[in-house]
């Protein structure tokens, strides 16, 4: 614990949201999304840049699907590209040094032990768990596997043939995961119920290509001599460049029947959040002073409704809220785990 956590910079807190309705249908999965089956799911907003409104919108649209059932948690994504291309073939490959498409699935919010999915335009697979977020020393399980995975890719287009780009159109992806995998993070350790939400988010990594020997080939800086820096382009944004913030993820809030208002952000969210900026500046506070202290800065006080408390020692800390009703606290502690007791 010797850096501090940069701070995120939004402007309030608002990740996205989404009402993921339940399916009886089956799904044969082809990665095509133009079929019956998506036909009740909503398209999410287009993603935009992982810095939110700080930096340009994508030149190429992305947007997500999602439905689940008593087995599966089905997700649809489509990438409008003409430069479709991809070069890993080995499952557990670091997918982001190609083109790529991920999820980020944290069930019981948390912030710790969450899921990580990656998958390119060949159907090559990198799914791993992480134990807690790489700024707080977690590692990550490359060897953890979603048992049952079900994944298909459709090239509207050709794959790895610049000569026919003007006629190429985009790539889409379907995944399905089983819950009897998803569940071992989860609430209680099992599926979640209709009205529940899991914290989610999407990724598409984007690299600058040019065409060499009739290939697509990362476009080099000269300055640098190493390929330009990848774009970032997510579903909720994040306000830095780093998806491993999972308290921003957006939520996904489940329905067993279509509904007709659409769920909001509870105030005990709004309370985690609250707690979890005490958390950026204690370790801001540790990174300086190589301890932590219960002298929270004033600014950051007064935005903190009654009932905040706090405790330490010099290299731990337990800061506390009380629940919107009343009748539990919210606890946040020094390697950001958030949770609530009665």
């Amino acid at each position: 614990m010797k850096n501090a956590i940069p701070e995120p910079m939004i402007s309030s807190y608002s990740p996205n949201r989404y009402l993921c309705q339940k399916t009886t249908d089956t799904l044969h999965l082809d990665g095509r999304l133009d079929k019956p089956f998506w036909q009740l799911a909503p398209w999410s907003e287009n993603f935009v840049d992982i810095e939110g409104d700080a930096k340009p919108k994508p030149t190429k649209q992305t947007r997500v699907k999602m439905l689940w059932d008593d087995e599966y948690f089905y997700f649809g994504a489509e990438l409008i590209e003409d430069e479709i291309w991809a070069t890993l073939t080995e499952r557990e490959s670091v997918i982001f040094h190609d083109n790529d498409f991920e999820i980020f699935i944290d069930p019981d919010g948390d912030t710790h032990n969450y899921y990580e999915f990656e998958i390119n335009a060949l159907n090559t697979v990198w799914d791993l768990l992480l134990v807690k977020p790489y700024r707080d020393g977690g590692p990550s399980v490359n060897g953890w596997d979603i048992r049952g995975l079900k994944t298909a890719v459709h090239i509207d287009g050709t794959l790895n043939d610049p000569s026919t780009m003007k006629d190429n159109r985009k790539w889409s992806v379907e995944v399905a995961m089983p819950w009897n995998i998803l569940k071992e993070c989860a609430k209680e350790g099992r599926p979640p119920k209709s009205g529940e939400f899991w914290r989610v988010n999407f990724s598409r990594v984007q690299w600058q290509v040019e065409v060499k020997d009739d290939q697509y080939v990362k476009k080099i800086n000269p300055t640098t001599g190493k390929p330009y820096p990848e774009d970032n382009w997510v579903w909720s944004p994040m306000g830095i460049v780093n998806m491993h913030y999972p308290e921003l993820w957006g939520y996904v809030f489940f329905a067993d029947k279509l509904a007709q208002e659409f769920p909001e952000i509870s105030e005990d969210e709004v309370r985690r959040w609250q707690l979890r900026k005490v958390y950026y500046w204690q370790r801001q506070y540790f990174s300086e002073h190589g301890s932590f202290t219960t002298e929270i800065g004033e600014e950051l006080v007064r935005e903190l409704p009654e009932g905040f408390t706090i405790e330490t020692t010099s290299r731990t800390f337990l800061a506390s809220l009380q629940s919107s009703e009343g009748n539990r606290k919210i606890y946040i502690r020094e390697d950001g785990k958030v949770w609530e007791e009665s």
